[in-house]
Parts: C-alpha cells; structure tokens; sequence
C-alpha cells in the first residue's frame, strides 16, 4: 500500500508541475521600464497605410531577446503576439483584425500597436510608445508577379518569374529558367491584370516570346517578322489585339570610380507593334529608324495613347551623361494600328533628366514615371526617383514621400488605381525590393515594405526583385507546354 500512495504522490507532482510549467510559458511577459520613444522595428511600419486584406505585417527588433506585441483596433478587438527577436501574426486572426476595424468618413481605420522588447540595454524589458498603422477601406489586388534574379553583373544563371498571394505569404514560380535551358526570362507583362492574358521572352538556345491569350499559350517569333527586331519591354493594348514592344540592343559597362556600379544601355531601341489576330510586326519609320532611340511603352487605360521612352541616341557609355529620354505619345488605332502625331509630355529638353517608363493611372487622370540625371536605365542609377504628372495640367505633384536617396524605379498601378508598387534599392544600394503606396486620389502615402512571413528575408534573401505587376488571380502555366516551347 505504502508503495502505491508513494506513486500516485509522485504522478500529482508532476501533474502539478507540468500545470505550472505551462501555466508560465502561456503566460505573457512584462516589461519593467516605459519610454517615450517609437520602437526600432524593422520593416518600419510605423503609421503606414494598408489595405484591408494585405497579409500580416510581420516585424523585428534587431538584438532583442523576447519581443511582445498587442495590436488593437477601434472596435475593441486586441491582438497579443510574442517572438525572440521578431513576431509572426496568426493569419486569421490578423485579417479578422483588418476586416472589423471600424472605417471613418474617409474610409480609412486604424490600428493602435504597441511594442515591448527585452534587450541588452533594457534586459528586463521596456514598452515603447504605441503607433498607428492605418487602413484603407480601398483592397488591393491579391497576386503580384515578379522576376527574381542576382544583380545584373553578379550572373545570370538563376533566375525565374514568380507569383505571390499579398494576402498570404505564397509564392510559387510561373517559370525558372532552369526550364528554357538556363537563358534569361524576363519582360513579362498582362493585359488588364488578367492572368489568362500573359507574355514573357525568353532568351537563348530556342528561345522566343510566350503569348498567352484566354489561357491558350503559344511560342512567337517576333525577330522573323521585324527585320531582325526582336520584342523586348512591352505592354498590351486593353482590347488585348496587340502588345507593343521596344526591341533593345542592350550593354553593359562598370565603373571603376563611381556612386553606380554599373551602367546599362541601348546602341539602338524600336518601336513596334505586336498585331496578335494577324500574326504580324507593325513598325511605324518615324520609330524604327537611328535618329532615335524608342524604349518602355505604356498604353492609356483606354487604349487611345500610347506613350513611350525618346532620346537622341549619343555615343554611348563614354556620353552617357549627355542622353537625357523624353516621354511622348501618340494617338493610337484600334481599328488598324496606326500611331498618330507625337506630343511630348515631359521634355527633358525643357524640364533636365531623363524620364522614363510612363506608367498611366487606370482612371487615365495622372502619370508616374521614373527621373534620374541622365543615362537609359534607372533602376542603376543611385539619383533615380519616381515623380507624378496631372496630364490635364502637365504640372508635377509631391512624391518626395516614396522616395530615398537610393534608386527608386519599375512602378506598377493595382487595378482600382489605389496603390501602386515599385522598386526600391533603399536598404543596401544593391538588392531591389518591393514597396506599396496608397494613393488616396490627390496624394501618396508612407509607403510599406512588401510584408515576409519572416521580416528577416528582406534582407538575407540574396536576389532582386525586378518588372513588379499586379493581376487579379494567379497564373496558370503548363510545364510540359512550356517544356515543348523550348525544345523546338
């Protein structure tokens, strides 16, 4: 008897220890001290604006040893999340936080965060003063496309075009080049953020450009029906007939003293016009001849302008400081394809710099485009920033708030026109990552770092983001159809 009593003793002292066990680990941690600061997070999400159905904004504190977060909505609804040296919101939970946020007059919420952290400076743990994090009552479109490659001079051998679900953290390729016999995949673009409605070039040993249209792939050869032109940066016209494209002769040079590594540039660029019911190049002379250079067009959301790149070509790299594009457009035809008279829009002439890839709101009002002091590609150039255009008036609105005193460039708009996503060498001057603004209508927002399930793959992630779009659903591809693409 004696030994049995001894047991059971022993078994409810352990049950009651592992209670206690868990009834500490469960619960949450308080800090000793207070400050009146803003906490070091990093994504700084400090009172950014979000859509309401954007995935967690997950963050860190460099150097902490525990982390504790609680975020509140005005409706009453609180969220307590602890972490080491980040945290990880529960998915559901957070969007549920977004959804029964309360929208003021302006449609826009808020919700209040505040963060405490166990450091070596404050190892028994110091609060932080709280901030907001606001909510558009706009959503964004769920998927973006990407490309994701080392920097241009670092090698070419990995490369891919991706999807992303921004409602979640999903990511799954659309192609890799390690399926096209490891040449370049690059230029892909949709025509009115369907993704049933795709094109990609890929390059080398039986390469070409994709086009899919209603979901039907098929291999074009474009450099046979242009005269040796072949089909580069391009976009599709909205009745989904046509895509325009520069065809690029495209270099490379490096520095050996300079704030930029590298400088990339054309000898020549077209102008042309992909007709996909009659399988046919349209090239207009005015843009296919050597007294100028032609790159990223961008058709209006109604398909009547179409606006693009211009410069006097210069010898090139030694000049480039001297090569200063333009943007201009031209009436377009929907009927036969037909460009009109060209009208310049920015004038580098007039205004200095270089200006390039127009990219035009859905609701046609305004034009955003990239600026730096000379040369062809921004995305290489320290300088480079993105400015905004009201097309009624030609005048330049403020976009100081999106920009850095690294390179800004490649921008995107969503399909309701709210948010916009570009590029962004901010953090290192060497790995571009991805940015969202919300555009309200009259002026941008603080933008936000593209959110990662872990903060810390915006910087340990040893590749760039490059050609930002968004579309509406994912991509559907074949891979034993695209396998027979390149076999050919």
């Amino acid at each position: 008897m004696g030994q049995k009593k001894d047991i059971t003793i022993y078994s409810c002292s352990i049950r009651i220890f592992l209670f206690l066990l868990l009834l500490t680990a469960c619960s949450k941690r308080e800090a000793k001290d207070r400050v009146d600061a803003l906490p070091e997070i990093f994504p700084d999400y400090i009172g950014v604006t979000i859509p309401q159905n954007i995935c967690p904004l997950n963050f860190g504190i460099q150097g902490a040893e525990h982390m504790r977060v609680i975020v509140n909505n005005e409706n009453g609804m609180s969220l307590d999340v602890s972490g080491t040296d980040h945290i990880e919101f529960p998915l559901k939970t957070w969007h549920n936080l977004l959804k029964s946020a309360p929208l003021g007059k302006r449609g826009v919420g808020q919700l209040n965060v505040t963060v405490s952290a166990w450091t070596e400076k404050y190892p028994e743990g110091v609060t932080y003063k709280s901030f907001p994090i606001n909510i558009a009552s706009d959503d964004i479109d769920s998927w973006i496309a990407y490309r994701l490659l080392p920097p241009g001079y670092e090698g070419w051998n990995r490369m891919g075009i991706y999807q992303r679900d921004i409602t979640s953290f999903y990511v799954e390729p659309i192609i890799e080049n390690s399926q096209n016999n490891w040449g370049c995949v690059n230029c892909h673009s949709f025509a009115n953020y369907n993704p049933k409605d795709f094109t990609f070039h890929a390059r080398g040993k039986n390469g070409g450009t994709i086009v899919m249209r209603d979901g039907k792939m098929k291999k074009v050869d474009i450099k046979a029906m242009s005269n040796g032109r072949h089909g580069s940066y391009n976009i599709w016209h909205p009745s989904k007939r046509y895509i325009a494209f520069s065809s690029n002769s495209t270099h490379q040079s490096f520095y050996g003293q300079s704030k930029d590594k590298i400088e990339v540039y054309d000898l020549w660029s077209d102008l042309i016009v992909y007709d996909i019911d009659n399988e046919k190049v349209l090239q207009d002379e005015r843009f296919t001849d050597t007294l100028n250079l032609e790159m990223f067009p961008s058709f209006s959301p109604d398909g009547k302008w179409l606006y693009f790149s211009t410069a006097h070509p210069v010898n090139m790299p030694m000049e480039n400081e001297k090569l200063h594009y333009s943007i201009v457009r031209v009436p377009f035809d929907e009927e036969t394809g037909k460009l009109g008279a060209v009208d310049t829009v920015y004038s580098s002439y007039e205004r200095g710099g270089t200006a390039m890839m127009p990219r035009i709101t859905p609701d046609g009002r305004y034009m955003l485009f990239s600026l730096s002091d000379g040369g062809a590609f921004n995305l290489y150039h320290t300088e480079s920033d993105l400015q905004m255009m009201d097309l009624l008036t030609r005048e330049l609105l403020p976009t100081d708030i999106l920009n850095s005193p690294s390179s800004e460039s490649y921008h995107a708009w969503s399909s309701n026109g709210r948010w916009m996503m570009y590029m962004t060498k901010r953090f290192d001057g060497r790995y571009s990552r991805l940015m969202l603004a919300y555009w309200d209508g009259t002026k941008f927002h603080k933008p936000f770092l593209l959110p990662q399930q872990n903060p810390e793959d915006n910087t340990l992630l040893m590749m760039a983001y490059n050609i930002p779009e968004f579309i509406k659903a994912p991509v559907v591809v074949s891979k034993d159809e695209l396998a027979e693409f390149f076999k050919q």
